[in-house]
């Protein structure tokens, strides 16, 4: 008999078809809408494995409800939507996709950094509203990114590959992290610095580490508050790490010049976010792996984690 397993989000045909050679599969059949709660509970009783999102909460409900379940495939490279000591508690294995989505995110991170700092979204708006109705020198004016003073937070996969593309544009980049990391200092030729020191002198400041308890509103009004006037704070990591109300009125007071965002507090956000009504904040739904080829991979690999497990008892990409 084939393992069975939950995938908890529709995915494309010729993935599930890769699903069927290895494992019975049960699939929730919408790619807009996550899985009811009492539907993944009665769903995920009798499975061997589990495929799900950052968008399924993986608690002490599902793991006392799932008395098989062996493994998790978490299709993220973050699994914070999942309780990893309770599942090695009731000895399930937590796979993720490291790796895969590394260069699409960093390609996603440095683009918008890029449509922030030169206001793009706005330069759109500004067209579709039929505002555009002569040249002017200082219309619409942003800040220059060539030889500009690049923070980042931490120092990571995507971090590195982001400093990879900063350095294009020879930006003078300082990075903060728990801990140093000398090979990445003298291959990329960076600096270390303080937290405060990031904060205080950096025209930009990119945020790069992953979420937990500990680093919850990791920059709030006191971190803001040290920042320059014309600094521009970008996150694609995860929303908690920001505390929002504190960045709204940070932007709305000119306390820092922008932000870009590809995560939030709460996902989806709400339309009537304050953040939303910021002409300076440029907002996108979590799409920093949002590639074809990427999610496709990630797609394949969470599948590879399962059976990892399932039949060989190997995991790879284990994170508990």
């Amino acid at each position: 008999m084939k393992p069975k397993i939950l995938i908890t989000r529709k995915l494309p045909e010729k993935v599930i078809r890769y699903a069927k050679q290895y494992f019975q599969v049960e699939m929730w059949n919408s790619e807009t809408k996550p899985i009811p709660r009492n539907i993944l509970l009665e769903k995920v009783e009798n499975k061997d494995g589990l495929l799900c999102l950052l968008t399924d909460n993986i608690d002490d409900e599902i793991f006392k409800c799932a008395l098989n379940l062996k493994v998790i495939a978490n299709l993220a490279v973050g699994f914070d939507n999942i309780e990893v000591n309770l599942a090695k508690k009731h000895n399930v294995i937590v796979t993720n996709t490291p790796g895969i989505l590394t260069e699409t995110t960093a390609d996603l991170s440095f683009g918008l950094l890029i449509a922030t700092a030169r206001r793009m979204f706005e330069a759109n708006t500004y067209i579709r509203e039929n505002k555009w109705k002569t040249w002017s020198p200082f219309q619409l004016t942003g800040m220059d990114i060539y030889k500009a003073n690049m923070g980042i937070i931490g120092m990571g996969r995507i971090a590195r590959a982001f400093v990879k593309r900063a350095k294009g544009f020879n930006m003078n980049i300082k990075y903060f992290n728990r801990s140093r990391k000398l090979d990445v200092e003298e291959e990329d030729n960076i600096s270390f610095s303080s937290f405060d020191e990031i904060l205080e002198t950096s025209d930009f400041i990119c945020i790069f580490i992953p979420y937990s308890k500990d680093v919850h509103h990791l920059i709030s009004a006191t971190e803001l508050k040290k920042m320059k006037k014309t600094s521009i704070l970008i996150n694609t990591a995860r929303g908690g790490l920001i505390d929002e109300q504190a960045l709204y009125n940070a932007l709305l007071n000119g306390e820092i010049s922008g932000a870009g965002l590809d995560v939030f507090e709460q996902e989806p956000i709400s339309s009537d976010n304050p953040l939303l009504c910021l002409p300076n904040v440029v907002a996108l739904p979590h799409i920093g792996s949002a590639s074809e080829q990427t999610r496709l991979k990630m797609a394949y690999q969470s599948l590879d984690n399962l059976h990892s497990v399932l039949y060989n008892n190997n995991p790879i990409n284990e994170v508990n």
